[in-house]
C-alpha cells in the first residue's frame, strides 16, 4: 500500500478519535482517559506534521540501482523537493497550483509509467515538443548535438558482484552540465527491450538510433549511466501527472559517509 495513503488513514483515525473525545467522550468520562484516546492525541500532531512535510515540502527517497551513477550512488538517501513543479493534492497527485515546469537537466523523481506504485529517478532530457535523438551514444535535441567532453575512465562495482569499466563524460545539455557514463563495450540500444508504450507512434527506432517527438505534457527521461539504465528509450514518456518532485540533496549514505551533504546537479 502507498505510504502516503497509510499516513492519511492514520491521520484520519487518530484525528477522528481526538475530535470524538473533545465533542462527546470527555464530557461523559468520570475517570481518566482511555489508553487509546491518549495514544491518538499523542500521535495525531506527529502524523499530521510528517504528512504535511512529505506531501507538500520534501520527501526522502533511497537510490536502489546504479542507473544514475556517477551523479547518484546506490544507497544514497536523497531529499526531493515536492513543490518545485507545483503544489499537488496528496494521494491523487492532482496539481492545484502551478509554479515551475521541469527543465532539461533536472534530476526528477516520478511514478514509473509501467507501474505507478514504484518511484523512479532519472534526468530530464526532453521537454514537451522536443525532438530527441539518441545516436552513436550521443543525445541530439531539436537537431543539435549535446556536447560531450571526455573525463577519462570510470570503474564501479555493479550490485556488489561485477566490476564495470566505463568512460566518464561531462555532457552539456543545452546549458546544463552534468556527468554521464558510457560503456564502450555495450550496444547503444537494446531493441528487444523496447516496450509497446503509450504514444509509441511518436518514436522510431533503427540500428543504434532512436528518434522521439515528446508529446505535450510529457517528458523524456534518461539515466546518467547511459548503458545501464532502462529509461524513456525503452518505456516511453513521463506524463506530468506522474511527477513527484525534483531531487536536490544527499542526506545519508551508510556505505560512504563522504556522500552526506552532496548537492545533486
Amino acid at each position: 500500500m502507498d505510504f502516503a495513503l497509510i499516513m492519511f488513514l492514520l491521520l484520519v483515525v487518530t484525528g477522528g478519535i481526538w475530535l470524538l473525545d473533545i465533542l462527546l467522550l470527555k464530557a461523559r468520562r468520570k475517570q481518566g482517559e482511555p489508553w487509546w484516546v491518549e495514544y491518538a492525541k499523542s500521535f495525531f500532531p506527529v502524523i499530521l506534521a510528517v504528512f504535511l512535510l512529505r506531501s507538500f515540502l520534501v520527501e526522502p527517497f533511497k537510490i536502489p540501482s546504479g542507473s544514475m551513477i556517477p551523479t547518484l550512488q546506490v544507497g544514497d538517501f536523497i531529499l526531493v523537493n515536492k513543490f518545485t513543479y507545483g503544489i499537488r493534492l496528496p494521494i491523487i497527485s492532482q496539481k492545484i497550483i502551478e509554479i515551475n515546469n521541469p527543465q532539461r537537466g533536472d534530476v526528477m523523481v516520478f511514478h514509473y509509467p509501467e507501474n505507478p506504485a514504484v518511484d523512479y529517478i532519472k534526468r530530464v532530457v526532453g521537454l514537451p515538443g522536443d525532438v530527441v535523438i539518441y545516436r552513436g551514444k550521443q543525445v541530439l535535441i531539436n537537431g543539435n548535438v549535446q556536447e560531450q567532453k571526455s573525463e577519462g575512465e570510470y570503474n564501479y562495482v555493479d550490485n556488489g558482484l561485477s566490476f564495470v569499466h566505463t568512460n566518464r563524460y561531462t555532457e552539456n545539455l543545452t546549458g546544463h552540465t552534468h556527468a554521464i557514463l558510457v560503456n564502450p563495450d555495450v550496444p547503444g540500444l537494446h531493441m528487444s527491450s523496447v516496450a509497446d508504450f503509450p504514444q509509441r507512434e511518436q518514436c522510431s527506432y533503427s540500428f543504434d538510433e532512436m528518434r522521439c517527438i515528446v508529446p505535450p505534457g510529457h517528458y523524456f527521461m534518461m539515466g546518467d549511466n547511459r548503458d545501464n539504465s532502462r529509461d524513456s528509450r525503452y518505456w516511453g514518456f513521463v506524463p506530468d501527472k506522474l511527477i513527484v518532485g525534483k531531487a536536490f540533496f544527499v542526506w545519508m549514505n551508510f556505505s560512504d559517509l563522504k556522500r552526506i551533504g552532496t548537492t545533486i546537479n
